[in-house]
């Protein structure tokens, strides 16, 4: 499979993530059978933001919940910002609640 292969089914999954709720890479990674490529779907996330339709990238974070892409749009705010724009609570680049606020692709999608 190539790497815009991955990316486009990585996009597909993002697109799915609620309003107000957000997932893991490794989430992700999980969901499309490649449980070891959670770094992919970062690389996927950086390259997300002039797909269209446009991709929710904002609400991809680590397995913690920290915002450990924010350095990948166009302000290093504009993550936290989209993120408490849909109602989710961020304290120091961290999710609070996320157990919460977590959204699971196994569990909410179908293969």
């Amino acid at each position: 499979m190539e790497n815009t292969d991955f990316f486009q089914l990585v996009y597909q999954v993002v697109r799915e993530i609620p309003y107000g709720r957000a997932t893991s890479y490794g989430a992700i990674a999980a969901y499309l059978g490649a449980k070891r490529s959670s770094r992919m779907v970062g690389w996927a996330m950086n390259n997300a933001h002039h797909q269209q339709p446009p991709v929710p990238a904002h609400r991809v974070v680590n397995r913690n919940g920290m915002l450990t892409g924010k350095n990948h749009f166009e302000t290093p705010f504009l993550m936290q910002q989209l993120l408490e724009k849909e109602g989710v609570v961020v304290n120091n680049d961290q999710i609070q609640d996320f157990e919460t606020v977590f959204w699971n692709p196994m569990k909410e999608l179908a293969l």
